[in-house]
C-alpha cells in the first residue's frame, strides 16, 4: 500500500507524520512539483494539501483508489474521481474542536484588544497614557454561516459567554432550538455583531461574502473567516475595512496562501491574522485525530469497504 501525501512540510513534520502510519505501508511525503508527479503513477492513496486534483493529474494515477482530504475538499474534482472509480473522502469534524477554539481566541483577542495591549506593554509605553477600546461578549449576537460540526461547536462555546446565536444553513431540515435561532442569510448578516463563516468552498459559495454583503452588516460588526479564503471577495473585504463599513476582521484563510507579503491586510490595524492554523491542535502540523481518521479510512478501502465521510458513491 503506497500513500502519497503532498504538502509544504518541514523534515521534522514529515518524520512525525510518517511514524503515524503502519510500518508496512510505503508513505511518501513530498512538496508539490515534479517529484509528486513521479509518485502519483503508482500510489493507491493520495492525500493532497495545496494541490489541485484535476483530470490531468488523475490521468497519471493508474492505481489510485482513494483521495483523502482534511476538512476541505474544494481542491478535488470529485466527478472526475467518480468516473475513474476513485473514492473521495474528507475528515469532516475531526478539527471542529481546534477550529472552534481558534474562533473564540480570535473573538476574545479582538474585543479585549490583546494584540494592542501586548505591544503596548512590550514597547514599555507609559500606562498613564493608555487609551483603548474593549467590549464584553455577553449579550452580543454572533451569526454563524454554516451549522456543521465546527459551527455547532462555536455555538456551544458562545452559550457559555451568554451570547445570542443566529445561524444560517442551506440544510432546510435544521431547526431552531432553545439557544440557536435559524434565520435567513440576509437577516443574519444585518442583525449580527459578529459574523463567522463555517461553510465549504464550492461553486455556490465562491465569493459569497462580497461588497453587497458587507454593506448589509453593521458598521460595528466583526467578520471572521476560518473556513476558506475563496468564500470571500478579499478586495471587497479590504475596502469594507478601510472604509469602516465594518469594524474589523479576524482571518485565518485567504484567497492566496500563503498570504502575499505585500497584502494590504497586513497593514490594517483593525485586522487580526493567523496563517491557516485554526485546525491545528499544536504547532507540529500533526493532528493526531486527523491521521487516525486517515489510517482507518485507508484500511477500510484496502479491505474493499466504503470510506467514512465519503464524498462520492462508486457503483
Amino acid at each position: 500500500m503506497k500513500i502519497l501525501m503532498v504538502g509544504h512540510f518541514s523534515e521534522t513534520v514529515k518524520s512525525n507524520i510518517a511514524r503515524h502510519f503502519p510500518e508496512d505501508w510505503d508513505v511518501v511525503i513530498v512538496s508539490p512539483g515534479k517529484e509528486m508527479l513521479h509518485h502519483i503513477e503508482d500510489c493507491q492513496v493520495f492525500i493532497p494539501e495545496h494541490v489541485k486534483v484535476d483530470r490531468s493529474l488523475l490521468s497519471m494515477a493508474k492505481k489510485l483508489k482513494l483521495v483523502q482530504t482534511g476538512a476541505g475538499f474544494d481542491n478535488v474534482d470529485i466527478e472526475a474521481c467518480t468516473q475513474r472509480g476513485i473514492w473521495v473522502a474528507n475528515a469532516a469534524g475531526v478539527n471542529a474542536q481546534a477550529v472552534a477554539e481558534h474562533v473564540m481566541a480570535l473573538i476574545l483577542s479582538y474585543y479585549k484588544n490583546i494584540p494592542f495591549l501586548d505591544a503596548f506593554m512590550k514597547n514599555r509605553m507609559d500606562e498613564k497614557q493608555l487609551e483603548y477600546t474593549g467590549s464584553e461578549l455577553q449579550g452580543k449576537t454572533i451569526g454563524i454561516i454554516g451549522l456543521g460540526a465546527i459551527g455547532k461547536k462555536v455555538a456551544e462555546f458562545c452559550r457559555v459567554f451568554d451570547m445570542n446565536v443566529l445561524a444560517y444553513a442551506r440544510n432546510a431540515a435544521l431547526q431552531s432550538d432553545g439557544f440557536v435561532k435559524m434565520t435567513d442569510f440576509d437577516n443574519l448578516v444585518s442583525a449580527s455583531d459578529i459574523v463567522s463563516v463555517h461553510i465549504s468552498l464550492n461553486q455556490q459559495t465562491k465569493q459569497l461574502i462580497n461588497k453587497a454583503v458587507f454593506k448589509k452588516m453593521k458598521n460595528t460588526a466583526l467578520f471572521i473567516n476560518t473556513a476558506r479564503g475563496g468564500i470571500v471577495n478579499e478586495s471587497d473585504l479590504i475596502d469594507a475595512l478601510k472604509n469602516r463599513e465594518i469594524s474589523g476582521a479576524c482571518l485565518d484563510v485567504f484567497e492566496t496562501e500563503p498570504l502575499p507579503a505585500d497584502s494590504e491586510l497586513r497593514n490594517l490595524g483593525n485586522v487580526i491574522l493567523t496563517p491557516h492554523t485554526a485546525g491545528m491542535p499544536d504547532g507540529r502540523k500533526l493532528h493526531k485525530k486527523r491521521y487516525d481518521f486517515f489510517v482507518n479510512n485507508i484500511k477500510r478501502v484496502k479491505n474493499g469497504e466504503e470510506p467514512e465521510s465519503k464524498l462520492n458513491q462508486l457503483l
